[in-house]
C-alpha cells in the first residue's frame, strides 16, 4: 500500500513512497507520488535541492539515489524523501511509529 512519510494534512504537500518502507532503497523500485492541492501539471520536483524533471507528473519510479521533494503552488513543498543505494539496509514501516507498537523490521541485502 501507499504510506505518507509524514502526517497527512489537508493543506500541505505530501510525498508518498511505495513500497512503504524507510529508508527507501533504489533497488526496491521505489515509486514517489506527490499529493497536494492542484493538479499533476502543477507539480515541480526537486532532487538534492535542485529543480529536476519530470515536470508536470505527480508520480515516477526513482532511477537515481538522492533526496527528493515535490512542490504544489497551493500547498507548498513536501518533506524530503531520501532514496539510498546501499547494499545492506535495515528498514522499518514508513508509517508513524509510537512507543509500544509491534514493528516488523526488514533486513535487505
Amino acid at each position: 500500500g501507499w504510506c505518507p512519510l509524514s502526517p497527512a494534512g489537508a493543506q500541505t504537500t505530501q510525498l508518498l513512497v511505495k513500497p512503504p518502507w524507510m529508508p527507501a532503497v533504489l533497488w526496491d523500485r521505489v515509486t514517489l507520488t506527490c499529493q497536494g492541492l492542484g493538479t499533476a501539471g502543477d507539480t515541480t520536483w526537486y532532487k538534492d535541492g535542485q529543480r529536476w524533471g519530470p515536470k508536470g507528473r505527480d508520480h515516477f519510479t526513482v532511477t537515481e539515489s538522492g533526496t527528493y521533494r515535490c512542490e504544489r503552488p497551493s500547498s507548498g513543498l513536501s518533506p524530503p524523501v531520501m532514496v539510498l543505494n546501499d547494499p545492506l539496509v535495515l528498514q522499518v514501516p514508513s508509517r508513524t511509529l509510537l512507543e509500544g507498537d509491534t514493528v516488523t523490521l526488514r533486513c535487505r541485502f
